[in-house]
């Protein structure tokens, strides 16, 4: 192919810019790295540079870059069948489906692509299912700084106005209310409400993490009401707050849960998972997806989720969850900058007083990657299989970065 101008060669940082800009519609803002190839918790970017990785794409690869079982599943997974429908029976999807029954409170799992649409294909189960028993009840309460995806109608559900804006009308039946306050959730139950749906630790939102006994009086509401409990855990499940879903630390259940991101460890791929009683809401022809579920993501999910599910692994995260806290908030008591660190298993938030943009470019400065949750809070949600080595590295640069930058 002759590279014109239009199309650089896309060989160098500066090059790959161009070609981006030209090409490609910008809805993330300025851009300074490539990643060409990842490994555990290291990454390298396209001139050879080592990074720690303590993002793992927004909380995506919690097995880590080139986990073995994971690569070894997509590459046997395409060299057989990438694609057929789920017109046909696949075994793999049949397969995570029947293990993540194994391990949850659920009976029955959608598969869609991402986060976004296994949060439409809950809101569209809740509202279909009290359709179906003639007692129509559309509404869904959410929480305020909640996120939950990208399109219409997880926009409308997100409690951030900044992802609204322009793209009005939005759809009807959310009702948004201060999140970890019961009262207030409560008081803005009507007849017409038919569940409520939260995140059981806000992510985007600023790693916000509710009262201990928070999500058991939310289930005791719905239970009290007649409601559905939706859990968006999308960020939370599959490992990262210590639990394999974040609902098992309160004791309870949801009738419905969403999850995405760290499924597939990297591969696009999201569910939704309800009791056998909530299922009824569909029914054939009621809802479906060309992708979702297909032989390659599924066999990427089941590598990761029996990964997950071994024993020991989640001991394992909570000693590393135990000493990440720990050092941080050492670090707390030290610098004045620092408000609280908070999260629960690899899942942490720390806030600052003022912006952290400059922080987070210190850290990638300093070639340990983390985010943002929110203008005041760096996120770190690292691959799950982070040493202690790391932790104490990621701290140190913290650490560094605020005596010399923050």
């Amino acid at each position: 192919m002759t590279i014109t101008q239009t199309e650089p060669d896309a060989k160098t940082i500066e090059s790959l810019q161009a070609l981006t800009d030209a090409h490609v519609i910008n809805t993330y803002g300025t851009r300074r790295l490539a990643f060409d190839r990842g490994d555990g918790c290291r990454l390298w970017d396209s001139e050879g540079n080592e990074y720690l990785d303590c993002f793992a794409g927004i909380a995506v690869a919690n097995l880590g870059h080139n986990y073995p079982a994971v690569t070894k599943a997509i590459s046997e997974q395409a060299a057989k069948l990438l694609h057929c429908s789920n017109l046909y029976y696949i075994e793999s999807q049949s397969r995570v489906a029947a293990l993540l029954c194994k391990h949850s409170f659920a009976d029955k799992w959608f598969f869609a692509n991402c986060g976004g649409t296994a949060n439409e294909a809950a809101i569209k189960l809740s509202r279909r299912y009290w359709s179906k028993r003639g007692t129509p009840k559309p509404g869904i309460l959410v929480a305020e700084q909640s996120f939950h995806g990208r399109t219409l109608a997880t926009i409308t559900a997100t409690g951030q106005p900044k992802y609204q804006e322009g793209f009005e009308p939005l759809v009807e039946g959310f009702t948004h209310v201060p999140y970890n306050d019961m009262s207030a959730l409560e008081q803005a139950i009507t007849s017409s409400t038919g569940a409520i749906m939260l995140e059981p630790i806000q992510g985007e939102g600023g790693v916000r993490v509710p009262a201990d006994d928070y999500l058991a009086q939310v289930r005791a509401l719905c239970d009290k009401y007649g409601l559905l409990l939706i859990l968006d855990e999308v960020q939370t499940g599959i490992g990262r707050t210590g639990k394999l879903f974040a609902y098992e630390h309160s004791g309870i259940a949801p009738d419905i849960i969403t999850l995405a991101k760290a499924l597939g460890n990297g591969v696009p791929i999201g569910a939704m998972g309800c009791t056998d009683e909530v299922a009824s809401g569909f029914d054939i022809g009621s809802h479906a997806t060309t992708f979702g579920g297909n032989p390659l993501c599924t066999a990427a999910a089941l590598a990761t989720l029996t990964a997950i599910t071994a024993p020991g692994f989640m001991e394992r995260v909570a000693e590393a969850s135990a000493r990440f806290i720990s050092a941080l908030q050492q670090l707390a008591n030290k610098h004045s900058a620092m408000v609280e660190v908070r999260g629960k298993g690899l899942m942490i938030g720390v806030e600052f007083r003022d912006s952290v943009a400059q922080i987070l470019h210190g850290m990638t400065e300093r070639k340990v990657i983390c985010g943002p949750a929110g203008p005041n809070v760096v996120r770190f949600v690292p691959p799950l299989i982070i040493s202690d080595d790391q932790i104490d590295r990621a701290v140190r640069t913290l650490d560094d970065v605020i005596t010399n930058v923050g």
